[in-house]
């Protein structure tokens, strides 16, 4: 089996990316589109699974034409995908060891079902 992890997801990654998200939401609530974007992009940039997702995502809403407000919430999904890829890293005991917020828990049993 080859080993396609450089570490394991660690606890400290997941709290990171939980509050960078939540940052995030909150700055896209208040219509700061471009430090939504950024702490989106910092979420995703979190243990990522593949090294130019964020450049790719970039690259094709570059040449979308799309409004700043659209661009936030792409972001907001990528952003809000890898949080729970990273979540679903942990073993049971770490999940415990991070609450993850309400809200939030709420959005993934959703894409669970």
């Amino acid at each position: 089996m080859m080993n396609m992890e450089k570490h394991a997801v660690t606890i400290e990654e997941v709290r990171e990316a939980q509050e960078n998200l939540k940052t995030g939401i909150t700055n896209h609530e208040n219509k700061q589109f471009n430090e939504a974007i950024d702490n989106f992009k910092k979420t995703a940039s979190i243990h990522p699974r593949e090294v130019d997702h964020l450049k790719q995502l970039q690259q094709k809403l570059q040449s979308g034409g799309y409004k700043l407000q659209q661009e936030s919430i792409a972001y907001m999904g990528c952003a809000a995908v890898h949080l729970n890829y990273l979540v679903q890293q942990l073993d049971e005991d770490q999940k415990g060891q991070v609450p993850i917020d309400e809200s939030l828990s709420e959005i993934f049993k959703n894409w669970e079902e």
